[in-house]
């Protein structure tokens, strides 16, 4: 009797393909379906963010917007910019009226040593005075010097003079800070005849020699000599029949002064000098 074939299972090969082919298409499906999952969310996320406040402003949209335009009030985005605008304009009128206070509060409010931190001024008018001896011989160091010192100018706080941050020691002022400043000075001449010197030939000469009329204007430094910054001179011919006349020199300029440097004016023919205030004059202001 003939023996029957038993059946024969599959191999151990075609198992592992059958393995194989069953992985790559179960991984295929996972991508298909994670692919598809993905896209889903993306897509409702732009939905949501192109329907959110935020996409409003951050979107690029070149339309002008106009509150009371119908137009723009149909578009999504009207309330959220509606909402915006009149948050922003409750913000800034809050803001001006809480922060913003009148020129005379604020006035009050800065206090003095924050007004005294600003900008100082660096000035100094010096007027005439009548008090005696108000003209002094030159120094032995200031011998060099020409004409006759102006020593007693008044500083004080009458009339018109003043004295900020610069300082008056004998008839000289004294700088503080380095820097330019504009000088001036004005000096009134004032001849008056007398009967007693009419009619004689010296006397003729002498009123010659007064009309010659010189202002100078001296700065003294480390330097033993003073040095001259200006000078003007005038010989004024008044008639010989009047019995007085009346001038002024003046003159101005800017130079640079160092600390501690000392500036003063002299004059020719003293006695003819009117030291009114209002007439004879000398001053400085720092400009750089």
């Amino acid at each position: 009797m003939a023996l029957m074939q038993a059946p024969v299972g599959p191999s151990p090969g075609q198992t592992c393909a059958l393995i194989l082919i069953f992985t790559v298409l179960l991984q295929a499906l996972c991508v298909a379906v994670t692919y598809v999952y993905f896209t889903n969310e993306l897509k409702q996320m732009r939905d949501k963010y192109s329907k959110s406040g935020i996409a409003c402003f951050l979107k690029d949209d070149d339309n002008f917007w106009d509150a009371s335009d119908d137009e723009s009030m149909i578009s999504p985005c009207w309330h959220v910019k509606w909402q915006l605008h009149q948050f922003v304009r409750k913000i800034i009128l809050r803001t001006y009226e809480e922060t913003i206070p009148s020129i005379s509060e604020k006035q009050q409010n800065i206090p003095r040593l924050e007004r005294e931190k600003g900008p100082q001024r660096v000035a100094a008018h010096i007027t005439g005075t009548n008090r005696k001896s108000t003209f002094s011989v030159l120094s032995s160091k200031n011998q060099k010097a020409l004409g006759q010192k102006i020593n007693s100018w008044e500083s004080s706080r009458k009339g018109h003079s003043f004295l900020n941050n610069l300082h008056l020691r004998n008839g000289e002022l004294v700088i503080h800070q380095t820097g330019f400043y504009y000088i001036y000075s004005q000096t009134y001449f004032r001849f008056q005849e007398t009967e007693e010197v009419l009619g004689t030939v010296s006397t003729e000469e002498n009123r010659k020699k007064n009309k010659q009329m010189v202002q100078y204007i001296y700065k003294c430094t480390s330097y033993p000599d003073p040095i001259l910054l200006m000078k003007s001179a005038r010989n004024s011919c008044w008639s010989k029949d009047s019995e007085y006349g009346l001038y002024s020199i003046y003159q101005g300029g800017i130079f640079e002064l160092k600390e501690n440097d000392r500036i003063f004016v002299s004059v020719t023919n003293e006695q003819l000098i009117d030291m009114d205030q209002e007439a004879s004059f000398f001053g400085a202001f720092l400009i750089g």
